[in-house]
């Protein structure tokens, strides 16, 4: 088991997405990297800091907690709850101020100490009926 491993998630997640801290991607990431969304593939750490630009745009205030977290060796796997109000445009929705709250899943593989592949799904469906795009809230 890699504490180390467990401790990088963490720490990408709270310099990441909590402190808005991109310049560390470089290091952290692979040029390798692949991260697999629910909005598609995106490579590298410059396809990291993409995602994390547009996640932070469209909802500035957004707190992303990791619930809980298991090292499977080179892989570490998650599940995180996140908090935000839609203050920008998103996946070509316009702000509708809402509040939203989601619960998903996630899987990192590292290697040599640096992130190498992120599998990340979460509840797509519920995020759009809070947004009011989709279905009764």
């Amino acid at each position: 088991m890699s504490h180390e491993n467990v401790e990088q998630v963490r720490a990408f997640f709270e310099e990441g997405f909590c402190q808005n801290c991109m310049r560390t991607l470089q290091s952290t990431h692979s040029e390798a990297h692949i991260s697999h969304l629910p909005s598609g593939d995106h490579y590298g750490p410059e396809g990291v800091r993409i995602d994390i630009a547009g996640y932070l745009e469209a909802f500035p205030d957004l707190r992303i907690v990791i619930d809980d977290i298991h090292d499977a060796g080179d892989s570490v796997a998650y599940r995180f709850s996140a908090t935000g109000t839609h203050l920008g445009a998103f996946l070509g929705i316009t702000p509708t101020s809402r509040p939203v709250r989601i619960v998903g899943l996630g899987i990192d593989r590292i290697e040599n100490g640096k992130f190498i592949e992120r599998w990340i799904q979460f509840d797509s469906f519920g995020l759009l009926q809070q947004l009011g795009v989709l279905g009764a809230e």
